[in-house]
């Protein structure tokens, strides 16, 4: 019984290792086009001289 388990787990092991070198296609990205940014990247902290961040108004405390 015991040669049996451990037969068992040997081909367990030698099944997985030998599942995880097998080669998988890997995605294709497509190149970025070089002075244009991704639409909805935008560099966090920068913003154009002379412009202020757009925030919506502060409500009016009402007393």
């Amino acid at each position: 019984m015991k040669t049996v388990i451990v037969v068992g787990a040997t081909l367990a092991v030698v099944t997985a290792a030998s599942a995880a070198d097998i080669p998988r296609r890997q995605p294709v990205y497509q190149t970025a086009q070089i002075g244009k940014m991704p639409i909805g990247k935008t560099p966090i902290g920068k913003t154009p001289i002379g412009k202020t961040p757009v925030a919506p108004p502060r409500p009016y405390a009402r007393y």
